[in-house]
C-alpha cells in the first residue's frame, strides 16, 4: 500500500476554507430575516403644515437695574450716634435711619427762641403765638408821635387863622410851621421803627424754623421705600454735612435696560410686553416698556429702551436677562409641531410621508413660539410631516396610524 504525504500546513489551509464557507453560509441565512425586520411599516403619527398666526418677537439681552437708588446723606455735621440699619435691611420712606448727636443744634434752637420772644415783645405781641400781625398805628409810640403830630397841625392853623386878622406874625407862623415839620418827621420815624420790629420779628421767626430744621435733619431718614445696598460709614464717626451714609435702592418693580439695533429700532414703542428669563430664575412675570429713548446712540447705534419688571423676591438688580419683546400679536406664519423638527450638527431637517415611506426634507426654522415653530423655507402648507421620528431614517416603510391636527390658536400677548 502506498501512502501519500499531506503536508500540515495544507491541512491547516482546508480546514480555514472551510469554516469560511460555514460563516459565509451563515450570514446568506441571516440576510432574510434582517431584510423582513426593516420590511416591517413604523407607526407614525403625523401632522400637516399649515398657515398660522404667531408673534412677532424681538430678542435681547439686557440687564436689571434698581428703579431708584440714591446715596442718603447727612445734611448737618456732627458725630454720628445710631445707625439703626445695615445692608439688605427693608426700609420705608420717611424711616429714621440713624442719628447724629443733636445737643448742640437744641441749643441753638432754644437761643433763637428766645430772641424771637424778644422781638415779639417789642412790638407788643403776647411772648407764646404764631401770629405776628401788628397794626402799627395801635402802638403806643406811633400814637404819641401821631398825636404831638395832630397838635402841631392845629398850632399852625391857629397861627394862620390870626395873621389873617393881623393878629400874629410871621414869625409866629414860622415857629409853628417848624414845629410841625419836627413831629411830623418823628411820626415818620416811630413808623419806620415799627416797620424794622416787624422785619427783626420775621427774621427771629426765620431764625427758629432754621435752627427747628437743623434739629430735625440730625436724624437720617430713607427717602423712599427700599432696601439698604450699602452702609459706609461706623458709629461714632464725625460727619460733616452732605457725607453720605448709606445707599438705598427700590428693587419693586425693577428696571429692565435693553438696547436695540438700529434696523429693529423703528419696531420698539412704549405699552409692548417684554418675556424676561432668567438662568436660575423662574416664573418670572412680564414687564412692559414704559420709556423709549428719543434717539439713537451716537456710537453703538442703539436705541436705549427700559420697562419695567414686577419683582416677586427672587430677582435682583444687576442681573442678566434675555428679553423677547412682542412687537406684533398676530403675524401668518407657516408652522409645524416642534417635536417634527431634527436638529443634527447645525442643520434641520424633517420627515415627510410620501408613497408610505419616510422622505427626508432640509428646513430653515424661524420663530419659536410654545410648541410650534415657524417654517421660513423647505415646506408648504399640506404637507405631511412626522411628529417624533426617532430614529426613523429616509426611505423606511411607515403606517400613518394618527393625523394629528394642529389646532393652534393665536398666542394673547403676556398680561391679557
Amino acid at each position: 500500500m502506498a501512502y501519500s504525504f499531506i503536508p500540515h500546513w495544507a491541512i491547516s489551509s482546508a480546514w480555514l476554507a472551510g469554516a469560511a464557507a460555514v460563516l459565509l453560509t451563515g450570514c446568506e441565512r441571516s440576510k432574510p430575516t434582517a431584510q423582513r425586520a426593516v420590511a416591517e411599516p413604523v407607526a407614525v403619527a403625523v401632522a400637516p403644515v399649515e398657515r398660522r398666526p404667531l408673534e412677532r418677537t424681538i430678542t435681547l439681552l439686557g440687564s436689571l437695574l434698581p428703579l431708584d437708588r440714591a446715596p442718603v446723606s447727612i445734611k448737618v455735621t456732627g458725630r454720628l450716634t445710631q445707625l439703626k440699619v445695615d445692608v439688605g435691611s427693608p426700609v420705608s420712606a420717611g424711616e429714621v435711619l440713624g442719628q447724629v448727636e443733636p445737643r448742640d443744634y437744641e441749643l441753638r434752637l432754644r437761643q433763637s427762641m428766645a430772641l424771637l420772644v424778644q422781638a415779639r415783645a417789642r412790638l407788643g405781641l403776647p411772648i407764646e403765638g404764631d401770629d405776628d400781625r401788628v397794626e402799627p398805628e395801635k402802638l403806643n409810640t406811633v400814637r404819641e408821635a401821631k398825636a404831638l403830630l395832630g397838635e402841631a397841625e392845629k398850632g399852625v392853623a391857629r397861627v394862620r387863622k390870626l395873621q389873617a386878622q393881623n393878629i400874629s406874625s410871621d414869625a409866629e407862623l414860622e415857629r409853628a410851621t417848624a414845629e410841625y415839620e419836627v413831629t411830623l418827621n418823628r411820626y415818620q420815624d416811630a413808623l419806620q421803627d415799627i416797620r424794622e420790629r416787624q422785619a427783626l420779628l420775621a427774621q427771629r421767626r426765620a431764625e427758629v424754623e432754621l435752627a427747628r430744621q437743623q434739629v430735625t435733619d440730625t436724624s437720617l431718614r430713607a427717602p423712599f421705600d427700599g432696601v439698604v445696598q450699602e452702609r459706609l460709614v461706623n458709629v461714632g464717626q464725625f460727619l460733616t454735612g452732605g457725607s453720605p451714609v448709606l445707599t438705598v435702592v427700590r428693587v419693586n418693580p425693577l428696571r429692565l435696560r435693553l438696547e436695540v439695533p438700529e434696523r429693529q429700532a423703528a419696531l420698539v414703542q412704549t405699552g409692548q410686553w417684554v418675556r424676561v428669563s432668567f438662568e436660575a430664575v423662574t416664573n418670572v412675570p412680564v414687564a412692559r416698556i414704559v420709556r423709549v429713548s428719543p434717539a439713537l446712540d451716537e456710537r453703538a447705534r442703539m436705541l436705549l429702551v427700559e420697562a419695567e419688571l414686577p419683582n416677586p423676591g427672587n430677582l435682583r438688580a444687576g442681573s442678566f436677562a434675555r428679553a423677547e419683546i412682542v412687537v406684533e400679536s398676530a403675524v401668518p406664519a407657516l408652522v409645524i409641531p416642534a417635536d417634527a423638527l431634527v436638529t443634527f450638527a447645525g442643520s434641520e431637517k424633517v420627515l415627510l410621508v410620501a408613497t408610505n415611506r419616510a422622505l427626508e426634507r432640509p428646513v430653515t426654522s424661524g420663530r419659536r413660539q410654545g410648541e410650534w415653530i415657524e417654517v421660513l423655507q423647505g415646506l408648504k402648507p399640506g404637507d405631511a410631516v412626522i411628529r417624533r421620528p426617532g430614529g426613523l431614517q429616509a426611505g423606511d416603510p411607515v403606517l400613518v396610524v394618527t393625523n394629528t391636527p394642529t389646532d393652534v390658536s393665536v398666542v394673547n400677548p403676556p398680561g391679557h
